[in-house]
């Protein structure tokens, strides 16, 4: 069974050794060498710096393309045109499943066709050098933002190449991202990530880790978010990781939602190690967006405003593209300036919503309750804990494909369009909690006039795109 214990430096030189081999790319890593360079590196992209000393929410879109020179054109462009905090650079998908031979290939068919054939940047096949031009012509601080379960070999080469923040973790780009990727094995992957970062930080150069937020991304119930940031956090701590940054996917509902930001930064705090700054990050809505860029605009909107008022120390933008899919550069510079705007304006504002305090007492509550389950069954240590609590059920993520998780879990929105749970399979939350979920549905099916069903699941599921926030029936449908 894994466990939660720091990796040796031996054991992390061996596992570094082994990798060397699944890329050429991997044997210009120095880790000494890497150190020196990161450290003449300008406090301006310090990722932990510029993030942990900011004053206001910082921006960062979701971008990757496949040639270097066109990675920078577009960052560039967000940068200067969009106004960016803080940079992307999107991983493509042949990468995340560890297929560097196919990555390779698309990469040499998009400098010889200039298409992107790729739906990213292949950091592992640009390599140490390639990766180092990209930081050194960019004038702000770059994340390396992907979906990889084994993320190992990407993390050496960008780490080497100058990046210093690197998103996702062993259950959030595990149980959401795959089918048949063992937890315990991911958790093991993980641990060398981190323990890389980990040792970087003992040399002195402070690499920031963000657990995915949004998980699955469509009406995930808070808790179940909040708690596995929580525990990614408590695992990459282990590992000497001193800049964290928890994230959480927004649900729509503007209470729900500010209550949540408030409650993960909060358990952030209580949870983790005092030597571990804690940040937070805000993902605009993930799920299904309306076809036309009006409409799109107004779900952004949404997301500033929320942003605003909760104050998260980084903002994950949207663009008014995303029916169409990847957006232009243009178009994402778009979705950037609306959610300044809209933070700008509200910044100067004192808001009030009723309702947030109770919400937040509640969302720490449940969330307590499923990870105070998987230190039950772990007897203490994190790494175990969480792969029986999958195992149980005990700890579930809706829509999930993992076989190792349940997927009993559904969510649906109560009749204020708050994400309650609508069949918990063996979810450890206490009765009174799943009482009070029920009872919430039950006050929309009254309303709706019809049952609590799987019916509504799947309506809330578009209701977004379709211009609602919560799937009320048609006229005529029950």
């Amino acid at each position: 069974m894994v466990r939660d214990e720091k990796l040796s430096e031996s054991e992390l030189r061996r596992v570094a050794d082994d990798l060397r081999g699944d890329w050429p790319t991997a044997e210009a890593v120095d880790f000494r060498e890497s150190v020196e360079y990161h450290e003449a590196l300008p406090p301006s992209k310090r990722f932990a710096e510029v993030l942990e000393s900011a004053d206001r929410p910082l921006l960062q879109p979701r971008a990757g393309v496949p040639r270097l020179d066109d990675q920078v054109r577009l960052l560039t462009h967000l940068l200067e045109d969009g106004r960016a905090d803080l940079l992307p650079t999107t991983i493509d998908s042949y990468t995340r499943d560890n297929e560097y031979a196919k990555a390779q290939e698309g990469l040499e068919e998009a400098r010889e066709t200039g298409e992107d054939t790729l739906n990213g940047f292949p950091a592992v096949n640009h390599g140490v050098d390639g990766c180092r031009e990209l930081i050194e012509r960019i004038d702000g601080p770059v994340e390396v933002r992907h979906g990889t379960p084994d993320a190992r070999l990407l993390a050496m080469v960008t780490f080497a190449g100058g990046f210093q923040s690197f998103e996702g973790g062993p259950v959030s780009y595990n149980i959401p991202y795959t089918k048949r990727r063992d937890l315990a094995e991911t958790i093991e992957h993980w641990q060398f990530v981190d323990r890389l970062a980990g040792l970087y930080t003992e040399f002195g150069v402070r690499i920031n880790r963000e657990p995915f937020g949004p998980l699955t991304g469509t009406l995930v119930p808070p808790c179940i978010a909040i708690a596995v940031m929580l525990i990614e956090g408590l695992l990459a701590a282990t590992q000497g990781v001193r800049s964290v940054t928890l994230g959480y996917g927004q649900v729509g509902n503007l209470v729900q939602d500010v209550a949540a930001l408030r409650a993960l930064r909060a358990l952030g705090e209580e949870y983790l190690p005092d030597e571990v700054a804690v940040t937070t990050v805000f993902h605009e809505w993930m799920g299904g967006f309306p076809p036309d860029e009006a409409r799109a605009n107004g779900v952004i909107g949404l997301g500033g405003a929320t942003a605003a008022v909760a104050e998260p120390d980084k903002v994950i933008t949207k663009s008014p593209q995303e029916f169409r899919g990847v957006p232009t550069m243009e178009a994402n510079a778009a979705g950037l300036r609306t959610t300044r705007q809209l933070i700008d304006m509200l910044a100067e504002q004192e808001i009030t919503l009723d309702g947030v305090d109770d919400e937040q007492a509640f969302i720490e509550r449940s969330t307590r309750c499923l990870v105070d389950a998987v230190l039950e069954r772990g007897d203490g240590d994190v790494a175990a804990g969480t792969v029986r609590a999958f195992e149980a059920g005990a700890l579930d993520v809706p829509f999930a494909p993992s076989e190792s998780a349940k997927g009993a879990v559904l969510p649906a929105r109560d009749d204020d369009g708050r994400v309650r749970i609508l069949e918990f399979g063996d979810l450890a939350l206490s009765d009174d909690i799943r009482e009070t979920h029920a009872a919430r549905l039950d006050e929309r099916a009254t309303t709706e006039q019809r049952p609590c069903s799987f019916r509504m699941v799947a309506d809330d599921v578009d209701a977004i795109s379709e211009g609602r926030l919560i799937g009320r029936p048609r006229e005529g449908e029950s």
